[in-house]
């Protein structure tokens, strides 16, 4: 999107809006399906769940991680023309829920969809098999979420040395373990991560087949990093690291999904803002815009993200402050941005907020989130 494009958008349709260009998400998956050509997509609802952006997925040929319901019933719109026979072929090919751990009653409504689900304990196993015994199931394993901007070893995954029995606990109560999962934690520059999680699954898969189950499915998560600066290394030089272990590790046969989220919708959005206050506290310009981190900017504390601002307008910048609407005073967008001098009205705009942003917007002090408005759909 252009500078003029965004401005004329946010004076049809006022501030603060989020512009997504599902160009630049038809791009990101064909780039994701390039470089990772073994790989199938699935990607992952809770990133931002418009539906016009699942659509888009759709339509590429991308299938789907939810983690609820709602999320489920999202995808599932997409195909509810579809023949009986055919919704249950997309429900397997395209979807997987992805949270290893659902309530008794999500799972008794899922059951009848006979979707992949995953697990990461005996008693979530228990629960499956007692309440959605026609799911197939993918264990989750716990891996290395080394300098990960969000990590998640901590919460979920099963530790590799009782992956095995898991699987053996399984296939006894009559379920049927499909395959593995895991994640190296959301927005992964370190590279080994992927690699290690690799080695990982590749150990326990032998093992499983020694003790009489081959798996048919590896999972390899999400956390494909967006380019959000410089310093982040091309998604090209991590898919062949990718591929090469793919390659070295696991027979052709066995099917290799993956859970992108950031990587398909970060770079996707652009939030236009309006100045609504201007005051020098401490001797340093502070700039109030109509948006907050309870609403676009919410990926700042949900997400551990920094998104920077840039003006519309140009001439000399200075280091400035820039909070958003509410009153509360954790609604810091910046302390550190360099902007040129801004009057009350002016426009600014923070690119690549597509992903964990709008998602997590709330209604806190009755301020609604953004617009969405959405191009080149």
């Amino acid at each position: 999107m252009t500078t003029k494009q965004l401005q004329a958008l946010a004076g049809k349709h006022g501030t603060p809006i989020v512009v997504i260009d599902h160009k630049a998400i038809r791009k990101n998956y064909a780039d994701f399906r390039k470089h990772l050509p073994t790989v199938q997509a699935y990607y992952a609802v809770k990133a931002n769940a418009e539906p016009a952006i699942v659509r888009t997925l759709h339509k590429a040929g991308a299938s789907f991680d939810v983690a609820s319901m709602p999320e489920f019933m999202l995808v599932y719109e997409n195909i509810k023309n579809l023949p009986p026979a055919e919704q249950q072929k997309f429900i397997w090919d395209k979807v997987i829920y992805a949270n290893p751990t659902k309530p008794k009653e999500t799972l008794q409504e899922l059951n009848q969809y006979k979707p992949l689900v995953t697990f990461d304990n005996y008693l979530e196993l228990k629960k499956i098999r007692e309440h959605a015994p026609d799911a197939g199931v993918v264990l989750r394993l716990r891996v290395p979420n080394t300098g990960s901007m969000v990590e998640l070893s901590s919460k979920f995954g099963c530790d590799p040395g009782e992956a095995v029995d898991l699987v053996l606990a399984a296939f006894k109560m009559g379920l049927v373990v499909e395959g593995l999962s895991f994640h190296v934690g959301s927005q992964c520059t370190n590279f080994q991560n992927f690699v290690q999680a690799l080695d990982i699954s590749a150990a326990v898969m032998k093992e499983a087949k020694s003790r009489g189950h081959e798996l048919k499915i590896l999972d390899i998560g999400g956390g494909f990093p967006a380019p959000y600066d410089r310093h982040v290394k091309p998604f090209s030089r991590l898919a062949r690291k990718i591929n090469t272990e793919i390659e070295r590790l696991f027979p052709k046969e066995i099917q290799i999904l993956a859970e992108p989220g950031r990587f398909l919708v970060a770079t996707a959005a652009t939030a236009v803002s309006r100045v609504i206050g201007k005051a020098v506290r401490d001797g340093k310009m502070c700039y109030y815009i109509d948006d907050s981190v309870y609403h676009t900017f919410s990926g700042i504390i949900f997400d551990h993200c920094q998104y920077h601002l840039k003006a519309f307008k140009t001439g000399k910048t200075e280091v400035c402050a820039v909070f958003g609407q509410t009153c509360d005073a954790l609604d810091k967008i910046s302390l550190a941005e360099e902007l040129p001098d801004l009057e009350i009205d002016d426009l600014v705009y923070s690119e690549n907020i597509g992903a964990y942003s709008s998602a997590s917007a709330t209604w806190f002090n009755g301020f609604p989130p953004a617009k969405i408005v959405h191009v080149n759909e």
